[in-house]
């Protein structure tokens, strides 16, 4: 039962809300209405229509342009690369522990390319940064990743040998 009066209620406050707001003096609510007052649930929501620009009432901010559209997906993800830069980059994780490569180029290439991303996308936050590179990069050995101390060093390496965005 408090559940029928709760529906009533939200449907009469949903009518009354787009009648309010329609401000061209039809009835919008005409379909929603007749069925609040026989009781019976009703599931249909009133279409909502775009208001034309310049009408959007005093307490509402206008909405925001479309102007502005968001990044791909693989925005900040740099093409693969060539052997050599592969090799480079190998080299350079090696160094720092010949473990983190543990035999498999192409999945620390593909590691450090979406690290790239996380570069391109959270530019100013180092300690994300650091984060993300401890989890990305890890080994059978390491399944947790190879601590802080390591993944800096891993983010500075992918920085310096295959992303483009600057440290």
């Amino acid at each position: 039962m408090r559940l029928r009066a709760t529906l009533l209620a939200c449907t009469a406050i949903a009518a009354l809300t787009l009648s309010a707001c329609s401000g061209s003096g039809a009835d919008s609510g005409g379909s929603s209405a007749p069925a609040a007052a026989s009781g019976a649930p009703s599931t249909a929501v009133a279409p909502s229509e775009p208001a034309p620009q310049g009408s959007a009432p005093a307490s509402q901010p206008p909405a925001p342009e479309a102007s502005k559209s968001a990044p791909p997906a693989d925005a900040g993800l740099p093409p693969a690369p060539d052997g050599a830069a592969t090799a480079k980059l190998v080299a350079a994780l090696d160094a720092i522990d010949p473990d983190i490569v543990a035999g498999k180029p192409d999945k620390a290439v593909e590691a450090a390319r979406t690290q790239c991303q996380a570069i391109y996308n959270f530019p100013k936050d180092r300690a994300k940064l650091i984060a993300l590179a401890e989890q990305r990069f890890t080994s059978p050995a390491h399944p947790g990743g190879f601590g802080p101390e390591k993944a800096e060093k891993i983010l500075a390496a992918v920085q310096s040998t295959l992303c483009d965005a600057p440290r």
